[in-house]
């Protein structure tokens, strides 16, 4: 029982991470940071969109991405959507390997 009170705890104390990225139009587009994916020694982030225009049609499933996620001179994260599409096929294959293994708990 005192281990679902510290993950409700854990779980109130999380800030989600919110990425935004603009397009060549000037035009932002926000994402939080669902989870991330450690992968041959690298790190992905799966990014799901946020609705921060109200917009009626908006489909979330619609608007997830994976970002690669670097780290620049200060050691800050940054996520790049722009990799080759037979890595980001290994990234989703990695995805789906981990929510079955959390499936099959």
């Amino acid at each position: 029982m005192a281990d679902n009170k510290h993950m409700d705890e854990e779980m109130m104390d999380y800030e989600p991470i919110i990425v935004t990225f603009t397009d060549e139009a000037g035009n932002e587009r926000h994402f939080a940071e669902e989870m991330r994916i450690p992968m041959n020694g690298e790190e992905y982030a799966l990014l799901v969109g946020l609705n921060t225009e109200g917009d009626e049609d908006f489909d979330e499933e619609e608007n997830v991405t994976i970002a690669k996620i670097t780290k620049d001179e200060d050691g800050e994260d940054v996520y790049i959507v722009d990799f080759p599409e037979e890595e980001f096929d290994r990234v989703v294959e990695e995805y789906n390997r981990i929510c079955d293994e959390m499936e099959a708990e």
